[in-house]
């Protein structure tokens, strides 16, 4: 078993005996299937059940696997309409487990893969968790940050500016072929960035479906999951990578991220997208979103970027998935996704 998938179990329940109140050992580590940027675990101990969140071994791109930053927000998010598990623990010494990692609460609850929702019992249950996801990201997005201690979680200025160097240049220094859609994509990008309107928010920068953990009784949300890519930014960015993720095609595998490409989702109850993006314009208080294309083909470049870092990841043999070289057939699509919102196609 590789490093990116096991754990040394004594070695974290003596750490955690020491560093952690009320944690008792031993404990079992077993990896979550799905995810591929930080290694996820859930950890059964005397005391309880945890989830553990690690970064990856090997060397890593810079800014990325922010594990400290997804423990920083849940941590303020504890009181407030955001539903996020309890922090327990965070370890900055990588010389316990290889890398950095923080302690969770386990959530008991239902994480859906698949976009069309079939374990949904029927059309009015489909529509309600699509609502609940909708009435969740306006909470994210209104969240009061300097009351909650994120007033300096993100860079002041152009938030699509500040995504748009950090990701190209991530794309760059994990490209493996040369794919022109990319290149044009980017170009297109740079030329249209919209000029700065002011809007800031706390952004969770990776708000989809299967980051969501659902009660097993009912259509509510009871915690938003895998906070790495969160800074403060505009709100739309969020709203758009999710819509964005409905319009992939569908899928039918399990733990892999899949869309309503090619299925009528208002026959099974699920909104249109011109429907949830109004849902969401009213729980803000807003007319409408100016720029809709673009924020849609940016989401497109950045889960590209996201992707084709995952390839390189898994070239260089510290990837969290076996699956992972089979990413680098992910990017050229998703860059022809992103041209096509460019021009209207979708």
């Amino acid at each position: 078993m590789s490093a990116v998938d096991s754990i040394n179990e004594k070695t974290l329940a003596d750490y955690l005996s020491t560093e952690m109140k009320d944690f008792r050992g031993p404990l079992k580590a077993t990896k979550f299937p799905g995810g591929q940027s930080n290694p996820t675990f859930k950890i059964e101990s005397a005391s309880g059940d945890y989830v553990l969140r690690r970064q990856p071994p090997g060397k890593l791109l810079k800014s990325a696997h922010a594990v400290d930053r997804e423990y920083k927000v849940i941590s303020s998010l504890a009181d407030t309409d955001v539903p996020v598990a309890k922090a327990h623990h965070l370890c900055e010494d990588s010389s316990v487990l290889g890398s950095m990692f923080y302690l969770m609460e386990y959530c008991d609850g239902n994480v859906h893969w698949a976009a069309k929702l079939d374990e949904a019992s029927d059309n009015y249950h489909r529509g309600h968790m699509y609502d609940e996801m909708n009435r969740v990201l306006a909470a994210i997005h209104s969240v009061d940050v300097e009351k909650v201690g994120l007033g300096d979680y993100g860079r002041p200025g152009n938030y699509y500016e500040r995504q748009f160097t950090r990701w190209s240049s991530q794309y760059k220094a994990s490209e493996l072929v040369v794919i022109p859609e990319m290149n044009t994509l980017i170009d297109w990008l740079e030329a249209n960035i919209p000029a700065d309107d002011g809007k800031v928010a706390l952004v969770h920068g990776d708000y989809r479906l299967d980051n969501l953990m659902f009660d097993k009784n009912d259509q509510k949300i009871v915690a938003v999951l895998d906070w790495e890519l969160s800074t403060l930014g505009h709100p739309y960015a969020d709203l758009a990578y999710q819509c964005m993720g409905l319009r992939l095609p569908y899928r039918d595998i399990k733990n892999v991220m899949s869309g309503l490409g090619g299925i009528d989702s208002q026959a099974l109850g699920i909104p249109s997208e011109e429907q949830y993006v109004t849902n969401y314009c009213k729980r803000m208080g807003i007319d409408g979103i100016q720029n809709w294309n673009f924020y849609l083909a940016f989401s497109c470049f950045r889960l590209a970027a996201i992707t084709q870092g995952v390839a390189k990841r898994g070239a260089d043999g510290n990837a969290s998935s076996s699956a992972a070289l089979g990413y680098q057939a992910m990017v050229q699509p998703l860059a022809v996704m992103g041209l096509d919102s460019v021009e209207g196609n979708t």
